[in-house]
């Protein structure tokens, strides 16, 4: 197939990036005349916010809408769109950070693409469950903020660099904010023994990572889903300590699972919590609150699903709730889940029933 093509990749976001109802595509042309403004069919929908001019010498002159869709030169241009921009993407993201002995022209580039990973990164993100043949190129330009870095500039190849020993996968977090992520309760251990954890912060993070199970051999595991494991970052002692404590706990993981039963669908003792006495979490391959709470708000069922009420057995409140016929213990158990749901990023189912518990407790 041949063709002619001149791209362009904005230096800001249109306003009107996320609508999908906007038209975009590149301006076609066919032996240099022209034929439509805005042909779709000729960039994937993960690249919208690519400008352009592509002139075919293969296309007939009376091409179509419907004939786009079907043509195989216009599949082959498209594939070739695409290589072209994620080539040059990977060529300004190798030049973002300058060397010390680097060439005038990579200095230029210095910082070029941190701009357009601002503005698009959201969008490129897409591309992951759109894109099955291009998803590890993809993977490569992604970046993130960690608890080693506010910043948006944490790549996955960054983080396997700085994996600790013996670690056996990249570790992540998403929620509604930096602050949200970087405070949960589901990072205190690996904040304590020193483990970077990913924190994702855009709205499709957690439907685009249902594309994306490992990158370059290591698998992706979110902190807020299954028993955490730290394989061997975890020493015998502290297991021997686990296994000691859910042994002890059992008469209250009981009492707190009948007290809980409309509201959770386990309740157990965990060596994820350090400062908190309590977090939830959904199983490992169920689907996240974040994302059960991102469906409702637009609109769309989202499947019923209770969580798992982790408690840490070291907190002066969980270790009230073990004391011989403690006439608080309903209130309690309500309230240590609607502090972890509180403290995940939900809202108590009813608000109203929270403050008073907590009222009644204070006075």
């Amino acid at each position: 197939t041949e063709y002619t093509q001149l791209l362009y990749i904005p230096g800001k976001a249109p306003m009107d990036l996320f609508n999908r109802d906007t038209k975009s595509g590149l301006k076609l042309y066919v032996k240099r005349v022209f034929i439509m403004d805005d042909a779709e069919a000729l960039m994937p929908t993960y690249l919208r916010f690519v400008k352009g001019v592509v002139d075919s010498a293969d296309l007939p002159l009376n091409v179509s809408r419907e004939l786009l869709q079907e043509s195989r030169d216009v599949k082959a241009i498209r594939e070739g769109n695409t290589r072209r921009v994620l080539a040059v993407l990977e060529d300004l993201a190798k030049r973002d950070v300058p060397a010390a002995d680097a060439s005038d022209e990579d200095k230029q580039d210095a910082g070029k693409f941190t701009k357009f990973y601002n503005e698009f990164g959201a969008v490129l993100k897409e591309g992951l469950g759109e894109d099955m043949a291009n998803k590890d190129k993809l993977a490569k330009l992604l970046r993130f903020a960690s608890t080693s870095s506010d910043t948006v500039s944490v790549s996955f190849a960054d983080y396997k660099a700085r994996m600790k020993e013996g670690q056996e996968a990249i570790y992540y977090i998403t929620a509604d904010t930096l602050a949200a992520a970087k405070n949960s309760p589901q990072i205190e251990v690996f904040r304590k023994k020193g483990i970077e954890v990913l924190l994702m912060t855009d709205r499709v993070d957690e439907w685009a990572l249902n594309f994306l199970q490992e990158f370059d051999g290591t698998p992706l595991q979110s902190v807020a889903k299954g028993a955490v494991d730290l394989g061997k970052l975890q020493d015998e002692a502290e297991k021997k300590a686990a296994e000691d404590a859910a042994e002890t706990f059992k008469p209250v993981l009981a009492k707190l699972k009948e007290a809980l039963k409309d509201k959770a669908e386990d309740v157990r003792v965990t060596t994820r919590l350090v400062d908190s006495p309590a977090c939830l979490v959904v199983k490992d391959h169920g689907m996240s609150m974040q994302l059960a709470r991102m469906l409702k708000q637009a609109g769309q069922q989202a499947p019923e699903m209770k969580p798992i009420l982790e408690v840490n057995a070291d907190h002066a409140l969980v270790k009230k709730l073990s004391g011989d016929a403690n006439p608080n213990f309903n209130d309690l158990a309500h309230i240590l889940f609607d502090q972890a749901l509180l403290a995940e990023g939900g809202l108590p189912e009813d608000p109203a029933a929270y403050v008073k518990r907590v009222n009644a407790l204070l006075v």
